[in-house]
């Protein structure tokens, strides 16, 4: 197979896509030929979407990490607004 079939690449691939190419790879040349491109786009866009994917969820942590500092930072100055009131109360 071609570059964009690496070892690499394999390992990143859904078991369906790997089954295709390994029953490919079975196809005697000319076959291959055939299908090299449009394999090659699958590929493509196979990785493209993981990649869609890991930075989505990466997102998706880190949103919910600033939720969690926001959370804190909110209850903070809740005490710190309860706490000079009650100063203010008792002069």
């Amino acid at each position: 197979m071609s570059g964009n079939t690496s070892q690499t690449t394999k390992n990143q691939l859904p078991n369906d896509l790997l089954d295709l190419i390994q029953a490919i790879e079975c196809l005697p040349r000319e076959y291959q030929e055939q299908v090299m491109n449009p394999l090659n786009r699958v590929v493509d866009y196979t990785r493209r979407r993981r990649r869609i994917l890991d930075l989505i969820q990466e997102a998706l942590g880190q949103l919910r990490l600033d939720m969690k500092y926001l959370m804190f930072d909110l209850e903070a100055t809740k005490r710190e607004r309860d706490s000079y009131k009650e100063g203010f109360g008792n002069e």
